[in-house]
């Protein structure tokens, strides 16, 4: 996601520099025109907005508070703008160290996968102050088709964390419903034509079909890979379980979707596959 997201702005004519604790993604995106950075503090030194996109919580504790995380070298007035899907409270403490140096944070978690951030197409749900909003925005179009303020810091994720929820229930749903019309007789391209077309219709049919075979471009097509990893499913739904307990919100449905990605991520041979994965295992 994020090296899409970079090669875009790249693409747009930004002065990128990047780092990476892979190097193979380094080099990929040095290939593409960017710089590169050693350590995070040595990319604060050299720049004015930081877009920031790590798998959890931990990892972006450790970008910006770390021993030579942004942190240590970030410049006063320096716009950063983080696109990881972590728990809201964790963004919320790093707005405020962010804020203390002098800078600006925001949070501004995707959606759409990786088909869309290599295509520009992404949603961004941005949470932080109104006053530079734009500014975020400036940037962020280049890499997303939608770009929406909801409100402060934090709520950027809330939204991400309700839509993740919502879009593995839904994909639970579609693997199901596909394959019991699949071992009834129907042909899969045509049940899922018909599906799109009627009430049932939804992202997880129309777009991300997870029946191999029917959608070109999709992670069902390449045996599950290159797509949103089901650990990283698994990740989100725990941080939806923890807002939802922390609102006394019920979700009957999210917990069941929770334990089902729990006992798929058992499987050390599922774990990494695409979130879709239920049609395979």
């Amino acid at each position: 996601m994020g090296g899409h997201m970079a090669k875009n702005l790249v693409k747009a004519g930004k002065d990128v520099v990047v780092y990476d604790v892979n190097d193979t993604s380094v080099q990929d995106l040095k290939s593409s025109g960017a710089g590169a950075c050693a350590t995070p503090s040595e990319l604060a030194a050299c720049s004015d907005v930081i877009v920031t996109m790590v798998p959890s919580s931990p990892h972006i504790q450790e970008v910006f508070t770390g021993s030579n995380g942004l942190l240590k070298s970030l410049k006063p007035g320096t716009l950063c703008i983080d696109s990881s899907t972590i728990d809201p409270t964790v963004s919320k403490d790093i707005d405020s160290a962010v804020r203390a140096a002098g800078a600006h944070f925001y949070d501004a978690p995707v959606s759409g996968g990786v088909v869309a951030a290599e295509n520009g197409m992404l949603t961004f749900m941005v949470g932080g102050d109104a006053d530079k909003f734009d500014e975020v925005k400036s940037y962020l179009d280049h890499m997303g088709a939608n770009v929406i303020h909801c409100g402060a810091n934090g709520n950027g994720l809330v939204v991400k964390l309700c839509n993740n929820m919502m879009l593995a229930i839904s994909m639970i749903g579609a693997a199901e419903t596909l394959n019991m019309g699949i071992k009834m007789g129907m042909e899969r391209k045509l049940l899922s034509e018909i599906l799109g077309k009627s009430t049932a219709r939804c992202w997880s049919i129309d777009t991300y079909n997870p029946v191999p075979g029917v959608m070109e471009g999709v992670p069902a097509s390449r045996d599950y890979e290159g797509g949103f990893g089901s650990t990283l499913m698994l990740k989100d739904l725990g941080l939806a379980e923890l807002m939802a307990n922390g609102s006394d919100s019920p979700i009957v449905l999210g917990e069941m979707a929770k334990q089902i990605y729990d006992e798929l991520c058992k499987d050390d041979k599922f774990a990494p596959k695409d979130f879709g994965l239920f049609l395979r295992s």
